[in-house]
């Protein structure tokens, strides 16, 4: 019987918090597959001198486990 697992991951990004989502995503997809959800717990960020240089976003990754 098939289980959905929940990975909890930081993403990164010098572009914006969506990118910042979509590498986490990516990264979870790379190492476990069968992606099916994420959901974006918190977004925070980095600043310097009055400008954000790295967006973050905390998010939960829902995948698929189809082991025995």
């Amino acid at each position: 019987m098939p289980v959905v697992k929940v990975l909890e991951l930081v993403g990164q990004s010098q572009r914006d918090w969506q990118d910042a989502v979509s590498q986490a995503v990516s990264e979870a997809a790379r190492r476990v597959g069968n992606v099916s959800g994420v959901e974006v717990v918190n977004w925070t960020a980095n600043v310097k001198d009055g400008c954000i240089t790295e967006y973050k976003a905390n998010v939960k990754v829902a995948y698929l486990d189809q082991q025995p």
